[in-house]
């Protein structure tokens, strides 16, 4: 049976950066103590494991293969050992969990996706979904992802979905959610987002963008948003650095974006932070219905006469292996499926 009303907890939280493991003991944690706190969903920052691949725009290419050599090796599977003990947690604590992470892809050794998993209170992953378009620096990063996870999952706290940073800028993306009755929007961030050197006054205002995103979402939606963005500690800084003053500067100088929640019209509820913590928020559902009167995008505010969207959920593989040999498939296709059909 759903309730209509719980308690959401926004992890805004730096990772044991490039240590996944140790990021994966810190997530355990958080859960522990959201759950304590009365939480029934705990969400995470864009690529928390094993951290955010800020180097990317700060590196000329053919000046940045250490670091990406480094965080490849630190990414980890879909199904390794950092997110069966976070699928654990999830289930030990009889909370939600979206975390997201950097998906090392089981058919190259140099292929990464930016994935996020929602995981129910039993420890099932729901929805399994990989970016679909890095933006700007991360395609030297990560691969385009698919339409498999652009799903909305039924729970007893209503109907979750999510996007990862820039996808929440695709209108597409977004209604595809829409119109699967999503309730609870998930929005994960990245720490910082540097566009221009220290100074320039037309540098990316990455917390006003964001903000700006979830309240259109909300609003168009109808739903509730929680927005997380992660933090960068002291070694983390460090890492990307290397020692040079420079790149210090500009991560120093970098607008920190910050995590906060929405109601159905866009408006700012429970907490907002800025500096490392845990925010919460109360969410009542039957809060989505009364805006829906005003207009209702996936319903009669709507001419589906005019428009026609068609989505593609297959899971794309490089190659797949035919005369039963699926052992091979099975490679070449390693993910977490949802364990039944989460959405229309």
């Amino acid at each position: 049976m759903q309730r209509s009303r719980f308690k959401a907890a926004a992890a805004h939280v730096a990772p044991a950066y490039l240590d996944a493991p140790a990021t994966a003991d810190k997530a355990v944690a958080i859960i522990a103590e959201a759950a304590r706190n009365g939480a029934s969903l705990v969400v995470f920052p864009e690529s928390f494991i094993p951290g955010f691949p800020v180097w990317s725009a700060l590196y000329a290419p053919i000046c940045s293969h250490d670091q990406f050599k480094r965080f490849a090796e630190a990414s980890i599977f879909a199904d390794g050992p950092e997110i069966d003990r976070i699928r654990q947690a999830a289930s030990r604590h009889q909370v939600f969990v979206s975390v997201g992470f950097s998906e090392r892809n089981p058919a190259t050794v140099g292929g990464l996706w930016n994935s996020n998993l929602l995981v129910s209170d039993s420890g099932e992953v729901l929805i399994h979904h990989r970016k679909l378009v890095p933006t700007f620096y991360e395609k030297l990063v990560w691969n385009p992802g698919d339409g498999a996870g652009l799903r909305v999952a039924d729970t007893k706290i209503g109907r979750l979905g999510g996007l990862i940073c820039g996808e929440n800028t695709n209108p597409l993306a977004r209604f595809t959610l829409m119109a699967q009755a999503e309730q609870v929007h998930i929005s994960s961030y990245p720490p910082v987002w540097p566009t221009r050197p220290p100074g320039d006054r037309d540098n990316y205002d990455n917390r006003a963008a964001n903000r700006i995103r979830a309240a259109a979402h909300c609003f168009e939606a109808k739903c509730f948003g929680i927005v997380v963005a992660g933090c960068l500690d002291d070694a983390a800084k460090a890492s990307i650095s290397a020692g040079d003053s420079r790149i210090a500067d500009i991560i120093a100088t970098s607008p920190r974006a910050a995590s906060f929640f929405l109601d159905p019209t866009g408006a700012l509820i429970g907490d907002e932070l800025t500096d490392e913590g845990i925010g919460y928020a109360d969410i009542d559902l039957d809060a989505c219905i009364e805006p829906k009167r005003f207009h209702d995008v996936v319903a009669g505010y709507n001419r589906f006469d005019v428009f026609d969207l068609t989505v593609d959920r297959r899971r794309i593989a490089p190659i797949r292996f035919g005369g039963g040999h699926l052992a091979e498939v099975a490679l070449v296709d390693r993910d977490i499926q949802p364990t039944e059909e989460v959405g229309p």
